[in-house]
């Protein structure tokens, strides 16, 4: 038995998905995890290192980092890649100046070696603002039309109101799971 064998037999058991959660600073990451562990939204802060949340969906275990995006914090992303299953990328769809910003930071960040192989899950945030730009036009300003290094989708969504957060959630662990626990 080779050790990828013996690695995914041990995955099996457990079914743990570690989940890095990322995005620039103000997308809404941490508003996102609140939303999905149930907890109140009305106090969310800058988050100035990282925040971990558990969740159960399915018959698995999810471990989210959560993990502030302000450029000072960037460069540390990286301490935080190893035994990363999936990426949630979180854009602020209102936020039109830093969409090149935003693209930049996610090639960057996709062409780490120990992210090969990690879904991506795109979250385009903040539908509920007016003027908020839909999510073709930001896989279209994200260049993800081009990605072939991962497999990825992008879902519209809002952190305030919940929309689709749990349907880009299912799509994450289904492809997850679709390459690491595939004979389960």
């Amino acid at each position: 038995m080779g050790l990828l064998s013996i690695i995914k037999k041990l995955r099996e058991k457990e079914k743990e998905i570690r989940i890095l959660v990322l995005g620039l600073d103000n997308a809404g990451k941490t508003t996102i995890m609140k939303r999905l562990n149930g907890e109140s939204i009305d106090t969310v802060s800058p988050t100035l290192g990282f925040n971990i949340t558990t969740l159960e969906l399915d018959s698995y275990k999810l471990n989210f980092w959560d993990v502030g995006g302000q450029r000072t914090i960037r460069p540390y992303w990286r301490n935080y890649f190893e035994q990363t299953d999936g990426i949630i990328w979180v854009v602020d769809s209102a936020d039109r100046e830093r969409m090149i910003d935003c693209r930049n930071e996610l090639l960057s960040l996709l062409k780490e070696d120990k992210l090969a192989g990690a879904s991506l899950l795109v979250f385009a945030n903040k539908q509920d603002i007016a003027g908020a730009l839909d999510d073709e036009a930001i896989r279209d300003m994200l260049d993800l039309s081009l990605l072939t290094t991962h497999h990825w989708a992008i879902k519209p969504c809002s952190a305030v109101t919940g929309d689709n957060l749990l349907k880009g959630l299912q799509w994450l662990v289904d492809d997850i799971a679709s390459h690491i626990y595939m004979f389960t």
